[in-house]
């Protein structure tokens, strides 16, 4: 059997103090947060996902608050850089951006392409590039317009403890295309218009720690519970050790890790985040799961309040 992941479904990491997250993603990058919940495995713990006007798979990002915790170290088993879609044109408003909220940057080049690439409250590594694909992010906040908002992924930068063994797998399970290689990086591209391009570190990085400020997983999109449970048969018979199906409210999910240590999730494109609260108020509750529902009051005690605010 042959399949193909369309790409990135979510991306999800490891954060600090949940203000400073917010303040970040929301209040500087314009991101909508689409969705406050709990760790639905550590429900004194938040779980926050951010993404476009819709929460669409390909553009959410999603976080584990962990206040007071220990840094983790960015490296093998480990997404090493998350990259960010931005249209055509808008470079310019995002280094004045940046600039006026004193977040340095740097500028890279990287296959005929041009990158600003800078880190998060936390250490968290992102880029922003210029990419005609992908639809047009219509959420507005903080002075941030559709005409130069981040749109989605444009991709991530993985990090190997053994990358031959991870980029067989992208190419013959996941089914991503191989594009070309430049110098220590090798390019791939999944068949969405978003979240569609991978890029491997193809020298073996030693193992990352997990803690504050790396990333914890990556998810691939299946396009319904179907498609999922086909995914599922086919990572089993290639010999790696995946999960039962998780119901995760939005999306159902599988994991498993691959031989250059990454923790891989597959994740359907349904239900989505709009289900148990409107569109126009996705984000501003908190949502818990049916089963943490009779412990909210002790859930929400233990939880630190934050603001989705704008920053001046």
């Amino acid at each position: 059997m042959m399949k193909n992941t369309a790409g990135i479904h979510h991306i999800t990491a490891i954060v600090g103090d949940p203000q400073e997250n917010v303040d970040f993603y929301a209040g500087i990058l314009g991101l909508r947060m689409v969705k406050q919940t709990v760790n639905f495995d550590d429900p004194g713990t938040y779980h926050f996902y951010f993404g476009n006007e819709g929460g669409k798979p390909g553009t959410i990002i999603t976080f584990f608050p962990w206040p007071g915790a220990y840094p983790g170290k960015i490296g093998g088993g480990q997404v090493g850089v998350t990259s960010y879609a931005i249209p055509v044109g808008a470079m310019g408003f995002w280094k004045d951006r940046l600039n006026k909220f004193k977040v340095p940057f740097t500028e890279l080049e990287r296959f005929g392409e041009h990158y600003l690439e800078f880190d998060d409250p936390h250490g968290l590594h992102v880029e922003l590039v210029e990419r005609e694909s992908g639809e047009t992010n219509h959420w507005s906040f903080g002075g941030i317009t559709p005409e130069v908002a981040i749109k989605g992924f444009g991709g991530a930068t993985l990090l190997s403890t053994q990358p031959a063994e991870t980029a067989k797998l992208l190419e013959k399970v996941m089914g991503l295309e191989f594009v070309a290689q430049e110098g220590d990086i090798a390019r791939y591209r999944s068949t969405a218009e978003i979240g569609n391009i991978i890029d491997l570190k193809l020298s073996a990085v030693e193992r990352g720690e997990m803690g504050v400020g790396t990333v914890h997983h990556i998810a691939w999109r299946a396009a319904d519970d179907q498609d999922q449970l086909e995914w599922q048969d086919l990572v089993h018979s290639r010999g790696y050790g995946v999960t039962p199906v998780q119901d995760r409210n939005y999306f159902n999910a599988i994991y498993f890790r691959e031989h250059g240590e990454i923790l891989f999730e597959i994740a359907t494109d349904p239900p989505g985040f709009a289900h148990d609260e409107s569109f126009e108020t996705m984000g501003s509750d908190l949502k818990l799961p049916a089963q943490y529902e009779p412990h909210r009051d002790k859930i929400e005690k233990v939880l630190l309040p934050f603001k989705i605010r704008e920053l001046d």
